[in-house]
């Protein structure tokens, strides 16, 4: 995304010079970005990237070494945990809760931040599960489901966490796709892109697959042995340069029709 294009939105997470070490190994070193509302970032890179160490650092699952980490101008550190709860949620990878609970009642733990009475909650958990196409399963018990209705659920959870953000609400997705089949990844990350777009989120998601994060992301942040290489618009990142020396592949890349969106073979 060039600089003209950011600076028309607002910033919602400014990360600087973070450094992070797990036991003796460095995971993230300097790391110095800024998320803005109403776009979509990728973070892409091999394994062992810092990819996801970078996002749970964001919500605090991950204790820094060095720099800081400020939401909405305010360090991460200092924000109540509930009010945060509203304004950032996080989706991630693997969600583990055996307990026989009904479809709803997963999606209901969204309300646990929120100030609505019971009839408001109802009719939220109802759209919520309607917008991950799920309604159909509302009294199914969870542990039956699959992985990717799993997933489905999960999402339209944090969806509800964030109904109420007084400021643009910030999604954090941990590979979301991971558990889905071919339909359902791109529902989902359609789901995220309209988010941004139509209604102003900062939506932050880990993928590996880069074909997806071009088609769905408006900006990809690349990283390699923890630190960023490549940031911009998918036509500016994944270049042929870019991939051989982060993926240690050799690409075809062809823009698709009518866009400037890269197809990778």
């Amino acid at each position: 995304m060039n600089s003209l294009k950011q600076e028309s939105l607002q910033s919602v997470i400014q990360v600087s010079h973070l450094s992070v070490r797990i036991g003796n190994k460095p995971v993230l070193t300097d790391i110095n970005l800024e998320i803005h509302a109403g776009q979509v970032t990728a973070l892409l890179g091999p394994n062992g990237a810092g990819k996801s160490t970078l996002l749970k650092s964001l919500c605090q699952e991950v204790e820094a070494d060095t720099g800081t980490i400020n939401i909405y101008q305010e360090a991460l550190n200092k924000w109540d945990r509930q009010l945060l709860a509203k304004s950032l949620a996080v989706l991630p990878q693997h969600a583990s809760l055996t307990f026989p609970f009904k479809v709803h009642e997963v999606v209901e733990m969204g309300l646990y931040p929120l100030s609505i009475n019971q009839q408001q909650g109802k009719a939220l958990v109802d759209k919520q599960l309607d917008k991950v196409a799920l309604t159909h399963l509302k009294l199914r018990s969870y542990p039956t489901l699959s992985g990717g209705e799993k997933q489905r659920v999960q999402l339209a959870r944090v969806l509800t966490q964030l109904a109420q953000s007084e400021r643009p609400p910030i999604l954090l997705l941990d590979e979301p796709t991971s558990a889905l089949d071919l339909a359902q990844q791109h529902r989902v990350l359609g789901l995220a892109k309209m988010l941004a777009h139509e209604h102003n989120y900062a939506v932050i998601v880990v993928l590996h697959d880069l074909n997806q994060a071009s088609r769905y992301a408006d900006r990809l942040v690349v990283l390699e042995n923890g630190s960023i290489v490549s940031d911009g618009e998918p036509c500016e990142t994944l270049t042929p340069e870019t991939i051989r020396q982060v993926w240690h592949y050799d690409p075809v890349v062809v823009m698709e029709p009518g866009k400037q969106t890269p197809l990778l073979f």
